[in-house]
């Protein structure tokens, strides 16, 4: 299926490797043993999964088959075997896995650190640790991990390496690294100069149907292979399972069976969310003393006194139908405005200005304790390879002028300029677009309120229950807000695409800068389009409106519109609302109803007869994809709740109760078997390959 096939309109340049025989094994039958993670000859550790449809099966297009048969893994260095699938005949699964001297090639490419020698320095426990042992996981079942001192490493200096085992001498996920590492640069097609490579290319025309590494098991049941070391069964049941809720994160085992930059993940996501937990009671406690002392404010007493509020006459809401009216009738929306402006305010407001610049440094302090534990201090140092997709398009030369040594560029000076004007007029374009749809937002807020002042209060007089809370400025706010939630995720979603199109067209070098330059197009996009209309209400509404008798009018046509008499807060407290609590449940239904639905309906149709067995490949071929940007949706969005967080309003502590308990939710969706590990990561910021992401699996 891989030998290299001659084609008149192409031409092909050979590539120096092992002979294919050695490398590459026919179609091997399964041997009916489900949590194998190794060749048939039990030997051979399988370290990643390529899985296609059989051209003699199904008709496929000719070019995809000529690229697939292009494809010259064995070429470099790997070790393959082809297995039938069990449930469906028409797929094949190529295990894929790499030979010692091909690992101590690329991890001395990769600047891996290993070993060399074990940490004799003594380290004193905690005075408290008796009381805190009982928060931590059972070291009886998840022990703590050997330390030791290490280095970058060298093929020529493997003696000063500590090496027990050769077979275990690189962990799973390091080598599953690896194998990304070649599997992206593995070329497929060359065309002169150009050069097509990398698996992601050949997934997204089809080519192959899925890529990943293998999980060690399932994570409900202890596997029966004898060098399963089951430590995904180990996270779920002692990190992951409900019953587990107050126990501390066994970071050092996630970060060896992920990676580093999904360990740090999880630190960040615990650290947060403990720190959240005091943020949440002082806002909790601000939330309730304002709660209780609605009735006696000062504010809501005068304006409910019939004496004071009762004959202070106020002026017509609005032009033509709207009349008079007096100030206690707003008494009800005072009282609760009271609820959220108040002395408690003040406090919580002090409190959270505190509290980020403490979350700040303690994080800093946490971090840099992280970095010293796991090696990574230097991790940023290290020189970081090319992206495959931008070696694939170096074509031009220039003279590097740092080295003064000629080196391959995908464009010139003029077209990188060009490339990065385009990006940057694209972020203001939808930038813009934002803003004329919060503009069209106020208008509707216009023209509704006058609407509502008309004829609200006669549709509604039926609903007694209602009639007092469902005032003209409520209906106008709530519509508003629900309106305006529906224009950010349309937005959202369209920019999303729009933001990593312009990005691949940028050509980033290394993976860190597509990743930055990703993240300030999406950060400042989604910063403007969730909070322009909170920004508005906070401090342009209500801020020029004229005075009795001379109102001011908007497009010459529609009176600006005013704040309640108590001010805008209720407002904003809503808009803030709609959109957190919407984005909220809109997320959850992404993130865990639709992997669910998806695999109830997979397992319904790729039901198995109970007289096979399925092999731990194919198991992990069920799982649901995981995005090719990995975490940096979940960063994202952590992001932007803290810009949230730092809001000073006690309503900020109603949600944060709520947001502290929706954060463990990642780690059930993690070990409750959520996405597969197709995208593969780096550790850290260089994001070259995490170890295995889960998928929403049914049992």
């Amino acid at each position: 299926m891989y030998e290299i096939m001659e084609e008149e309109e192409f031409e092909f340049e050979s590539v120096k490797a092992p002979d294919v025989a050695c490398c590459f094994s026919l179609q091997a039958e399964f041997n009916n043993n489900p949590d194998s993670l190794f060749f048939n000859d039990g030997i051979k550790q399988i370290d990643f999964v390529l899985v296609y449809e059989d051209e003699d099966k199904k008709e496929l297009d000719k070019k995809k088959i000529f690229q697939r048969r292009k494809a010259s893994l064995m070429k470099m260095g790997m070790e393959l075997e082809v297995t039938r699938s069990v449930v469906d005949e028409k797929l094949l699964f190529v295990k894929v896995h790499m030979p010692w001297d091909v690992l101590c090639t690329y991890a001395e490419v990769l600047h891996i650190k290993m070993p060399i020698k074990r940490n004799d320095i003594s380290t004193t426990s905690s005075p408290f640790s008796c009381l805190t042992k009982h928060f931590y996981p059972s070291v009886h079942l998840i022990a703590k991990e050997t330390e030791f001192f290490t280095a970058p490493f060298e093929k020529n200096r493997l003696e000063y390496f500590f090496m027990e085992d050769q077979d275990n001498f690189f962990t799973p996920s390091t080598r599953s690294r690896m194998a990304y590492h070649l599997l992206s640069r593995a070329p497929y097609e060359v065309r002169g100069p150009a050069i097509k490579l990398g698996i992601t290319k050949l997934l997204d025309g089809g080519v192959y149907k899925a890529a990943y590494p293998l999980h060690d098991g399932r994570f409900n049941v202890r596997s029966k292979e004898e060098k399963c070391p089951n430590v995904r069964y180990l996270l779920f049941n002692e990190w992951a399972h409900p019953k587990n809720f107050y126990k501390m994160q066994p970071l050092d085992l996630i970060r060896k069976y992920y990676g580093e930059k999904v360990g740090i993940y999880f630190a960040w996501l615990g650290f947060y969310t403990a720190m959240l937990a005091l943020a949440a009671i002082v806002g909790l406690g601000c939330f309730i003393y304002g709660y209780k002392t609605q009735d006696t404010s000062t504010w809501s007493k005068e304006v409910c006194d019939p004496l004071i509020g009762g004959q202070t006459v106020m002026c017509p809401q609005c032009d033509g139908e709207c009349t008079y009216w007096r100030l206690n009738n707003t008494c009800d929306s005072s009282k609760k405005l009271c609820i959220f402006d108040n002395f408690g305010t003040l406090v919580f407001a002090v409190f959270m200005a505190i509290w980020v610049t403490l979350f700040l440094e303690f994080w800093k302090r946490y971090q840099a304790e992280l970095e010293y534990d796991w090696d990574t201090v230097e991790f940023l140092e290290q020189e970081e390879q090319p992206r495959p997709e931008y070696e694939a398009k170096c074509n031009y030369d220039r003279v590097n002028p740092i080295t003064q040594e000629k080196e391959k560029v995908p464009y010139t000076a003029f077209g990188r300029c060009m490339r990065v004007s385009l990006g940057i007029g694209t972020v203001l374009f939808w930038i813009m677009l934002i803003l004329a749809s919060v503009v069209a937002i106020i208008v509707y807020r216009l023209a509704v309120f006058f609407s509502f002042s008309k004829q609200l209060r006669a549709d509604i007089k039926e609903l007694e229950p209602f009639k007092e809370y469902v005032t003209p400025q409520m209906a106008t706010s709530v519509t508003a807000s629900i309106i305006s939630f529906v224009i950010i995720m349309v937005l959202n979603l369209l920019y999303e695409k729009v933001a990593i199109w312009i990005t691949d067209f940028e050509l980033p070098r290394t993976k860190t800068e597509y990743e930055n330059s990703l993240t300030l197009k999406m950060f400042l996009f989604q910063f403007v389009n969730y909070y322009s209309s909170c920004f508005y209400i906070a401090f342009v509404k209500g801020k020029v409106v004229g005075y009795p008798g001379k109102p001011v009018y908007l497009l010459g046509e529609y009176r600006n519109e005013e704040c309640d008499p108590g001010g805008c807060l209720i407002e904003l407290t809503t808009q803030l609302t709609v959109i957190m609590g919407g984005k909220a449940i809109w997320n959850n239904i992404q993130e865990v109803l639709m992997p669910w639905v998806k695999n109830l309906i997979f397992h319904y149709c790729t039901r198995v007869g109970s007289e096979k067995v399925t092999p731990r490949w194919e198991q992990d071929y069920a799982l649901q994809p995981i995005g090719k940007l990995g975490l940096f949706y979940e960063y994202l969005e952590m992001g932007h709740d803290h810009c949230v967080h730092i809001r000073h309003d006690p309503t900020v502590g109603v949600l944060l109760v709520f947001l502290c308990v929706s954060l463990w939710r990642p780690c059930q969706l993690y070990h409750g078997g959520l996405y597969q590990q197709h995208a593969v990561r780096q550790a850290l910021a260089n994001a070259l390959l995490v170890r295995k992401q889960h998928h929403l699996q049914v049992p």
